[in-house]
């Protein structure tokens, strides 16, 4: 495998003599105490674990159990059937210890998703790898899959799977990283103010990405700019080699950037950024090309990737590639070849004639209203669209909906609702706005929604479904997907 040195600012892979073969990070039993605080209260100090897991009902034989705590479980509880079930060992709160341990290693912690945190952390130093994170309101797992795409091209890379984002799923991911990769691509979530914090003091990346500041989770917020503030403990606990990638189309972002304590790189669309797009043209369910100016040179990106929140989230990636040397021409051409993660924005031909927008996986206003924008400029004899309910608003959420609503009746020719009332505040701005009230239909789920929609779509059309997960859009697309009326 070949390791990573930094030059400058850039991270660049070691020529082949300097190559070496690393081993794992070993797992020993008295290395993850020492890292996690804790007292072996039983067993061999020498032992290695095979990996790591906090679920009896997937844990391998030779792997240590953390007895983590969560809102509906207590995690020690289970430690007994961890064992039984071949763990080698069990990390568990003091005095917790299980009653049959028979021989097998037994720390004991102050806490156990702290001792969890401190694992990761452990080994995500002792790897040398190096981590670049990504945060942001939309557009995360995306970022962070063409990130790992064009990395890919020249260094062994790892992403953490899904939405492992949060204070036990970046820990479980980062774990991982004993393997030692060049490179591993992070995405980190929130919905309250602190948890960034954790998760960048567990991760410490060396590349921090911000997308953008959206409405996702207002409801846990008094306002967009606490969100933003949320959002900027990204910039937290960073050295002068830290990189920062960040957002120059919001303003938001722009202005807490400054406060950065190492190094920013800007990427935008249109105005002043250090990787930028100009002459961009946008294909409908095509996809978008655009001329990219960077410090590297300008190249010519096509993606099929739609829409221009997937272009900045292309340029997100090309900033970063390039901080790890990555040619243009490779970013060019792996770009070509993206695409989409599972029900965000994918594109389908329905067995109706139709042809379906998947970005069923979540929603938020300044979201649905981009990926409106991507059904309007498709080509299509009609433009339908299917909208769940956006959760965790709080009090604005029906005005937020209504917002949409009206964006909607400016856009497509048939609209579908689901969920309570803010879908159908969305539905009722839709008609004030000039939609015909044939044109608009509600429903309390998408179960009611699905076969409504599979029956009304034909040859020609386009439709979109987005909703949060919570209204469980995906189960249209289901339907659809199999051609039920």
């Amino acid at each position: 495998m070949r390791s990573l040195e930094r030059r400058g600012a850039v991270f660049v892979r070691r020529s082949a003599d300097a190559q070496r073969v690393v081993n794992a990070v070993p797992l020993g039993a008295a290395w993850v105490a020492e890292a996690t605080g804790g007292t072996i209260a039983t067993g061999d100090r020498s032992t290695e674990f095979a990996g790591v897991s906090i679920d009896t009902r997937t844990i391998q034989r030779g792997e240590l159990f953390i007895a983590i705590r969560g809102e509906r479980f207590d995690g020690a509880e289970f430690a007994d059937a961890a064992l039984k079930s071949g763990a080698s060992g069990v990390v568990v709160p003091r005095g917790r210890r299980p009653a049959n341990a028979a021989g097998a290693v037994v720390i004991e912690v102050d806490d156990a998703t702290a001792a969890l945190q401190a694992l990761a952390r452990a080994v995500r130093r002792a790897s040398g790898s190096k981590v670049v994170a990504i945060t942001g309101s939309a557009g995360k797992t995306t970022t962070k899959e063409v990130t790992g795409e064009f990395l890919a091209s020249r260094y062994q890379v790892v992403r953490n799977r899904g939405n492992f984002n949060n204070h036990i799923g970046l820990p479980l991911s980062l774990i991982e990283l004993r393997h030692r990769p060049e490179i591993a691509v992070v995405e980190l979530g929130m919905n309250h103010a602190g948890e960034i914090r954790t998760l960048v003091r567990i991760a410490e990346p060396d590349v921090r990405v911000w997308t953008n500041v959206g409405e996702a989770h207002l409801g846990f917020f008094a306002s967009v700019d606490a969100i933003a503030d949320a959002k900027a403990e990204i910039l937290e606990s960073a050295a002068k080699t830290t990189v920062l990638v960040a957002n120059a189309d919001d303003e938001r972002i722009t202005a807490r950037a400054p406060r950065f304590a190492g190094r920013v790189v800007t990427f935008g669309i249109g105005g002043a950024a250090d990787v930028r797009a100009t002459n961009v043209i946008d294909r409908g369910i095509e996809g978008m090309a655009a001329d990219v100016v960077t410090p590297r040179g300008r190249v010519t990106i096509e993606t099929p990737l739609v829409g221009r929140a997937n272009l900045a989230n292309v340029l997100a990636a090309t900033a970063v590639a390039l901080e790890f040397d990555v040619p243009l021409e490779t970013i060019s051409e792996r770009a070509a070849g993206l695409r989409p993660a599972a029900h965000r924005g994918e594109v389908v031909e329905l067995p109706s004639g139709a042809t379906l927008i998947d970005d069923s996986y979540n929603a938020n206003p300044t979201a649905t209203k981009q990926s409106l924008d991507v059904l309007a400029s498709a080509r299509a004899t009609r433009r339908v669209a299917v909208l769940g309910e956006m959760l965790e608003l709080g009090d604005r959420s029906a005005d937020l909906h209504a917002d949409v609503g009206r964006a909607a009746a400016a856009r497509v020719d048939l609209l579908f609702t689901v969920g309570g009332a803010p879908a159908q505040a969305l539905a009722a701005a839709a008609v004030d706005a000039g939609m015909a009230r044939d044109r608009v239909r509600h429903f309390a789920s998408s179960d009611e929604a699905a076969g409504a929609v599979a029956a009304i779509v034909s040859r020609g059309d386009v439709v979109l479904v987005k909703g949060s997960r919570g209204v469980k859009t995906d189960r249209v697309v289901e339907h659809l997907k199999v051609g039920r009326g």
